[in-house]
């Protein structure tokens, strides 16, 4: 049995569909990948492992309780970081992780070693008397993370924790994450905007998008779906201004085409794509041609293939 297990899935309000048929599997002590742009269902799904929210149909279950019927204990399982700020302004990085602790039923020389572990693992403990509200929005973030670790949870959950943040404190939430996980044994789900965090911390994904399935497995399995698609490289001397729009015009199956100065990158379907045509328009544009390779597509740009829009869309 895995650590995580959701089955079909079905949650609606009214006649508004926001999950359809949601499945998948964590397994124990991995960082897992839940990704998709706004509105896709991310955030439904989370309230409805954690009992926030009911669901239709289908069937949740964490470490064998199942979800709503054994929600508390769940949730003592789970460390919960949303996306929004949950902390105290008026008082200090102690003072709101002594509440938080409270509420974890921690007290005495325990809570206090763990607000001081929790501090540390996320880079705050020379500023434990400040108030929050003098905090920049990274290291709130960063506070925010050690009120979810307070307990030690298995089943850690985090919701865009790095929307906003500064690179200092980006770099300190990832070394957290891969801390806890190699530490503890922490199963983590991890939610973002930003495709580079998920492929540097889960090695298996699942990508949703209006409230459905279109992606499901390790990395190079979700890149494997989007086969049918390559992506060429392209370097000339001295690029014509309309280069990009001849590309995209006068070559059979390209699909994008994304210029950055002397560079280009085409997406192509390979049946329709001939290299032959983008020769011909090299040499009729008596164009230096510097570069040219076939490259496999990045995660970024599978995903684009699977739900035709970006990440942040």
């Amino acid at each position: 049995m895995s650590y995580v297990e959701i089955n079909n899935i079905y949650k609606s309000y009214g006649k508004d569909q926001v999950l359809d048929n949601v499945s998948f599997e964590i397994e124990s002590g991995e960082c897992f990948g839940l990704i998709g742009p706004n509105g896709a269902g991310k955030s439904t799904l989370i309230d409805i492992i954690t009992g926030l929210t009911q669901y239709n149909s289908g069937d949740i279950s964490v470490d064998g309780h199942v979800v709503p019927q054994d929600v508390v204990k769940v949730r003592e399982q789970i460390g919960l970081v949303p996306q929004e700020i949950a902390l105290m302004q008026e008082l200090n990085a102690t003072s709101n992780l002594e509440y938080f602790g409270g509420l974890y039923g921690l007290s005495g020389h325990l809570l206090k070693e763990r607000i001081n572990e929790a501090l540390e693992v996320v880079g705050l403990t020379e500023h434990t008397k400040k108030a929050v509200k003098t905090f920049s929005g990274g290291m709130q973030r960063r506070l925010n993370i050690a009120a979810a670790i307070l307990h030690r949870p298995k089943f850690l959950i985090l919701d865009e924790p790095t929307v906003g943040v500064d690179p200092q404190s980006r770099n300190k939430i990832f070394e957290f994450i891969q801390y806890m996980n190699q530490e503890y044994g922490t199963t983590v789900l991890y939610t973002s905007h930003y495709m580079e965090e998920v492929e540097a911390l889960c090695e298996r994904l699942f990508i949703l998008d209006n409230g459905q399935q279109i992606g499901y497995g390790t990395q190079a399995e979700i890149k494997q779906l989007v086969q049918d698609t390559v992506k060429w490289f392209i370097d000339v001397e001295q690029a014509p201004l309309d280069l990009e729009e001849k590309l995209t015009t006068r070559l059979s199956g390209v699909q994008q085409v994304v210029s950055e100065n002397n560079s280009f990158h085409l997406i192509v379907d390979p049946v329709e794509f001939n290299t032959k045509e983008l020769m011909t328009l090299i040499n009729e544009e008596n164009i230096e041609l510097t570069t040219l390779n076939k490259e496999a597509l990045s995660l970024e740009e599978a995903f684009l293939q699977l739900t035709g829009k970006t990440l942040r869309d």
